[in-house]
């Protein structure tokens, strides 16, 4: 089964490295998406996996807020985090990492290589390494990996993650690039 052409290789990307649009007001550091990942991703044939935004998924555009874009950024992705963190958004999330949780097992079954998940850092939702508390830019996995990883988790499944950067672009290269010749 599966014998053609297919690399039989997977990686789960947040949203937002394929879709600069969907992330809030005033953070695009791109006009569409993060190109030189995904052009290093298509060049290791390496099938994406675009994560659902949380972000808009739970709060819409906006993110409840026109005026988001105007505060401090911190300030602004901890608010956001606060509003993810409530119940229905929780529970929403929760089910979205159900899902993608369900992807990875497919995949897995079928003997394809999950290369990981590859998130945003300092992100309320998709942070990998990082993400937005108290204000600040702290340790720690934003509200939505933070399910997929307690997902995993529940399913006895273990999944390479690792944070990027769209400000960083050199160093976001090569935690990719580690990440592929990390993959086993």
């Amino acid at each position: 089964m599966f014998t053609d052409n297919r690399s039989r290789k997977i990686i789960l990307v947040s949203h937002c490295l394929l879709n600069q649009n969907s992330i809030s007001d005033g953070t695009a550091d791109f006009p569409s998406q993060f190109r030189e990942i995904i052009a290093l991703l298509m060049a290791n044939q390496v099938g994406i996996i675009q994560l659902p935004c949380p972000e808009l998924f739970c709060l819409g555009l906006d993110r409840q807020d026109k005026r988001g874009a105007q505060r401090d950024l911190l300030q602004e992705n901890t608010r956001i985090r606060k509003l993810l963190l409530q119940k229905k958004p929780t529970a929403l999330l929760r089910k979205k990492a159900q899902e993608a949780v369900a992807q990875i097992r497919e995949y897995k079954k079928h003997g394809f290589s999950i290369v990981g998940l590859l998130g945003i850092n300092r992100s309320p939702s998709c942070g990998i390494e990082t993400t937005s508390l108290d204000g600040k830019e702290q340790l720690g996995m934003g509200v939505f990996v933070q399910l997929i990883a307690d997902e995993l988790q529940a399913k006895g499944l273990e999944l390479k993650m690792t944070g990027v950067k769209t400000s960083r672009v050199e160093e976001s290269l090569e935690k990719v690039r580690q990440l592929l010749h990390d993959r086993g």
